[in-house]
């Protein structure tokens, strides 16, 4: 598979980034064409069908994730999970008489 046809349109591709909304819930397609011209952020590229299933919430918290961390180190793209784990609660045991 090309990259063209991952990013591209169609059963196999068609990522959209969900830092940069459009109106009425729609997205922009995924990536930008130059860091230093563009006026995007960072984007965070997920399948438009990903992006449909999560909510305000979740993408907000992924964009943020992302955004948060030291972007391109080494020439390395700088990848989140799309959807964080919750933390596990420890309970204490108590002690019995």
């Amino acid at each position: 598979m090309s990259l063209k046809e991952w990013f591209g349109k169609g059963p196999k591709g068609d990522w959209v980034d969900i830092g940069a909304p459009k109106k009425k819930g729609k997205f922009q397609a995924c990536g930008r064409k130059s860091t230093k011209s563009s006026k995007r952020k960072y984007p965070k590229c997920v399948p438009r069908s990903k992006a449909k299933s999560m909510t305000a919430a979740q993408r907000k918290s992924a964009v943020a994730r992302k955004r948060a961390k030291p972007q391109g180190v080494g020439g390395k793209p700088t990848n989140v999970r799309t959807i964080a784990r919750k933390k596990k609660t420890v309970r204490k045991r108590r002690a019995k008489k």
